[in-house]
């Protein structure tokens, strides 16, 4: 059998996922993994490449006959790397600078939704710090969510119960241009419910769903303190029921779906649906993502049972519908718990702290850690700021995974290490 590499772009534990679950493919011999981490470069068939950029990427895939390139973060979507192996006619599995725009702004993904009658909470746009804080005195008895036009890691929603939240939040986007540019900003009604993520493989024409996640993105227990990229996530989530994926099909994903058709959206790769239900199981998108999430793609690696190369590069192909037949998800439930550093997500340096106890993590049956924030020095593994690990687990059950994750999780140390104690607590009954 003639076999074959894949390279997957992105360094976090998502893409040490992705890596981990593409070598357990018979039909590949490498996985190249642009840059990867510590994690990836101990997985079995999986090799870190270092770049400084993007073009060096091309020409090594070029150079090496990669088959696919899967491209994890959003970063470099928005940047439009998968144009660029696109034009040069190497498959990837990502979606061009353009159709990205769902994610890399708000503003294009809000006002996509207008156009094409997807349901969404209302939301005025703001490029003056001045209108913006008038509008919230204006509405001091409202919630509002008060959200960055661009890509702030995960960090750019900030919740507004108060219209001295709102203001505080207007001043870091706008005036202090805590994400970037700072040029736009979206308030956006409070809508009181349970959030959810849906993610699907696309080609462009046919689309798969993905088992329903969800992420808890606060950094503390109880879903306090601030937004974050993501502590913990499982699934699938009891909450998309029936009736709430009824409701959501027809308010959100057929919609979309036409809306992506008629703006000329015919790329391969994830489409993201980060919505939320209230009580009466309506839904409402609160944000597209053009990728796997991160944490939601750790559990949803655990649970994958079909071959993840020949989805990919069936979408890549434009044959998802034929591949589709052949996706099969385990009858099981997974979690990841993130293991961060002290500070995160506000301020948390690159200190080094050594870890230990990964080995005996995985002793835990059913357990698998993923690597995000760490490095190697001197010969030991110290972690490198931020989000370090996920620890990940599936089991028969939600209640087992949740038990497994956390027994690994008491295993592993680090100083000042912090995670949140109550994911999928909540699901369980807790």
């Amino acid at each position: 059998m003639f076999l074959t590499s894949a390279m997957v772009i992105g360094s976090g534990a998502r893409e040490h996922a992705l890596a981990w679950k593409l070598a357990q493919s018979s039909l590949l011999d490498t996985v190249y993994c642009a840059e990867g981490n510590p994690g990836t470069a101990l997985e079995p068939r999986v090799e870190n490449v270092f770049y400084s950029e993007y073009s060096e990427l091309l020409e090594f895939a070029e150079k090496e006959g990669v088959e696919l390139v899967v491209v994890g973060p959003e970063k470099p979507l928005a940047e439009g790397v998968a144009d660029s192996f696109r034009e040069r006619g190497v498959k990837v599995f990502g979606f061009g600078k353009r159709q990205a725009m769902l994610e890399s702004s708000k503003v294009f993904a809000r006002r996509f939704c207008e156009k094409h009658g997807i349901s969404a909470p209302e939301a005025k746009i703001f490029t003056n710090a001045s209108e913006a804080i008038e509008f919230l005195e204006e509405n001091r008895d409202r919630k509002f969510f008060v959200k960055a036009d661009e890509l702030c890691g995960g960090k750019g929603a900030f919740p507004a119960p108060t219209p001295a939240d709102g203001m505080s939040a207007v001043s870091e986007l706008l005036v202090k241009k805590k994400c970037g540019v700072g040029e736009k900003i979206l308030i956006e009604e409070w809508i009181d419910g349970r959030e959810l993520t849906i993610m699907a493989f696309t080609d462009g024409k046919a689309i798969s769903l993905m088992p329903a996640s969800q992420d808890h993105k606060r950094l503390l227990d109880g879903d306090n303190g601030p937004n974050t990229g993501g502590m913990g996530a499982f699934a699938p989530a009891p909450l998309f029921d029936s009736e709430v994926k009824e409701n959501f099909t027809n308010s959100i994903l057929k919609p979309t779906l036409r809306g992506l058709k008629e703006e000329g959206f015919s790329d391969a790769g994830v489409i993201y649906f980060g919505i939320i239900v209230d009580r009466e199981k309506k839904t409402r998108l609160l944000e597209y993502n053009v990728r796997f999430g991160d944490p939601e793609a750790q559990p949803l690696m655990l649970l994958l049972e079909s071959d993840l190369f020949p989805i990919l590069e069936a979408c890549a192909e434009g044959k998802l519908a034929e591949a589709e037949k052949s996706i099969r998800w385990k009858q099981a439930s997974a979690l990841s718990v993130t293991l961060a550093v002290k500070g995160y997500p506000v301020k948390y340096g690159s200190e080094r702290e050594p870890i230990t106890g990964i080995e005996k993590a995985e002793s835990v049956p059913g357990v698998k850690v993923f690597h995000a924030g760490t490095a190697v020095e001197n010969g030991k593994l110290v972690t490198s700021g931020g989000r370090i690990l996920s620890v990940s687990a599936r089991a028969d059950s939600l209640e087992e995974a949740r038990k497994r994750a956390y027994s690994a999780v008491k295993a592993i140390h680090f100083n000042g290490v912090r995670f949140r104690s109550d994911i999928a607590l909540r699901a369980v009954g807790g």
